[in-house]
């Protein structure tokens, strides 16, 4: 490990690291953002991202991961006043926070593939909800998710957590609207299935063996008009009790259990 920088006071440059924590201009700006948490700073590792600093607690022993994790990123190590890394940390205890460099732009995946599926997050609004549908994603087998519109940023520390390091494993794509993707879906032979309280179709009984994108609306008002417009069926989930709708995410995880479940008998 090499020899580690010393932070003890508000510099600027801890004044930069806070401001990753709010203000997403600033990510975009200086190309990076933080991460918190043993799997996700593992898993930012393993997949071989650009850790440019890891922050630890000045003066206090690591354990065997974090020592681990300083010597296989290449990272320049920062040694900071455990009351600077509490405040970095944003609400959670931390032995380790990781700065990460924002990736190049990742392209939709090619043809080919029969059992392609994309799932596709229409202009969320809350990052914790882009976090949970790119770790369900990950779980359930899509090559890539895709957020359009105007959305929250899916490198906001809240999605990061909830994806609980899924985003260093799965290619998030950013697009302004439909027009890319129904581009991309056209070429590939890709169907576009919406979801929809309102839909014609119950998930399970519409096939979604072949190559998939799946749409999913934002948490208030769902897909627009657009997207309705594109899609090839909406599917419906069937519920009871007293809820009038699920959570987004959590729809979009059901839908995904169902794409798996009918995958599997095939």
């Amino acid at each position: 490990m090499s020899r580690a920088v010393r932070v003890s006071t508000r510099n600027a440059s801890f004044q930069q690291w806070e401001a990753l924590l709010t203000n997403r201009t600033k990510r975009h700006r200086t190309g990076e953002f933080l991460v918190h948490g043993v799997r996700p700073i593992s898993l930012a590792v393993d997949h071989g991202w650009e850790i440019r600093d890891l922050i630890y607690p000045d003066r206090q022993s690591l354990s065997s991961w974090a020592r681990d994790i300083l010597d296989r990123s290449g990272a320049r190590p920062v040694a900071m006043s455990p009351e600077l890394v509490a405040e970095l940390a944003d609400k959670e205890s931390a032995e380790l926070i990781a700065v990460v460099g924002l990736p190049t732009a990742p392209e939709l995946p090619s043809s080919g593939d029969p059992h392609l599926l994309v799932v596709v997050f229409d202009r969320p609004s809350a990052p914790g909800n882009i976090g949970t549908l790119i770790r369900s994603a990950d779980a359930f087998g899509a090559a890539a998710m895709v957020v359009t519109g105007h959305a929250a940023d899916p490198y906001d520390p809240k999605s990061v957590r909830a994806s609980t390091g899924s985003i260093f494993a799965l290619p998030v794509i950013q697009a302004e609207g439909p027009d890319e993707v129904l581009r991309w879906a056209s070429r590939t032979g890709v169907q576009l299935v919406g979801t929809d309280e309102h839909g014609a179709v119950d998930v399970a009984d519409h096939d979604l063996t072949g190559p998939t994108a799946l749409l999913i609306g934002n948490e208030a008002t769902g897909l627009s008009a657009a997207w309705k417009l594109a899609a090839d069926v909406l599917v419906r989930i069937p519920i009871t009790g007293a809820a009038s709708s699920l959570n987004a995410a959590t729809a979009a995880t059901v839908v995904l259990y169902e794409v798996s479940r009918q995958r599997s008998r095939g």
